[in-house]
């Protein structure tokens, strides 16, 4: 239980001082740190991700700083992606997955060290159908491969849906744990039909150590430098990813 609780900190503590990204730590911690197989753990991370996000998204609700149009846009066709997302993984074998998954790690390092984007602040409406075509993406995606995708989704609601800031992050949140929780439903069934189940024990400590963390990297992020810290994350990132792709590869050839 000692591993589960250092990888449940690490997973808190990056989500808490980055804000997003650090949620697609959970897999790998699952996977290389406690043993699990592919598909409990890429189910297992949707668990523990919505657990964090609902607690996050909890706090941003309360001061209301969530744009509910945005959750209604975003979410419906994300949770309705992620279940067909968890499906198809039901589909393809364990190492498909991961080394898509390792693509997104990719994706989101490069996402974190590229320059800041800027507000449109254009206007909710204007972004509508592309809004939600990104989220049936992103949810495709999240139920494939077990990320919350809140390095997407961000940038998403703010130069699609023309959000700031202040209510895309709330906003983001209660979107993962949506979709987080859609593809854990339907993921029950995938590991039930091949005889395999979630340790839930193990699943529930990971996600209570997280959120902790996570709310202890919030308060420590406030006074760092988020730039600087966002290029040393990617670059751990891009370590994992090329470790998982060196893993998962040679079983695909």
């Amino acid at each position: 239980m000692l591993l589960a609780g250092l990888g449940a900190l690490a997973i808190g503590l990056s989500l808490g001082l980055l804000g997003s990204g650090g949620s697609i730590l959970t897999v790998p911690v699952l996977i290389y740190l406690l043993g699990q197989g592919e598909k409990p753990a890429i189910a297992g991370s949707l668990f523990v991700v919505g657990v964090i996000a609902t607690a996050g998204g909890g706090q941003y609700a309360w001061r209301r700083c969530v744009d509910w149009r945005s959750v209604a846009a975003f979410g419906a066709p994300a949770m309705a992606g992620t279940w067909a997302g968890a499906w198809l993984g039901g589909k393809v074998g364990g190492g498909v997955q991961l080394t898509v998954f390792a693509a997104v790690m990719l994706l989101a390092a490069f996402l974190m060290v590229r320059p800041p984007f800027a507000e449109r602040g254009d206007g909710y409406r204007r972004g509508l159908g592309k809004v939600m075509a990104d989220g049936a993406g992103v949810g495709v995606l999240t139920g494939f491969v077990g990320v919350g995708g809140g390095f997407l989704i961000v940038p998403a609601l703010v130069l699609l849906g023309g959000l700031p800031m202040s209510l895309a992050v709330g906003t983001s949140l209660v979107i993962i744990a949506l979709k987080s929780f859609t593809g854990l439903v339907k993921y029950l069934d995938v590991l039930a039909e091949m005889g395999l189940a979630l340790d839930w024990p193990t699943l529930v400590l990971v996600a209570t150590v997280g959120t902790v963390g996570s709310f202890v990297g919030r308060r420590l992020g406030k006074g760092l430098p988020q730039e600087r810290l966002k290029r040393i994350f990617a670059v751990f990132v891009v370590a994992i990813a090329l470790f998982i792709l060196a893993r998962s590869l040679p079983d695909l050839l």
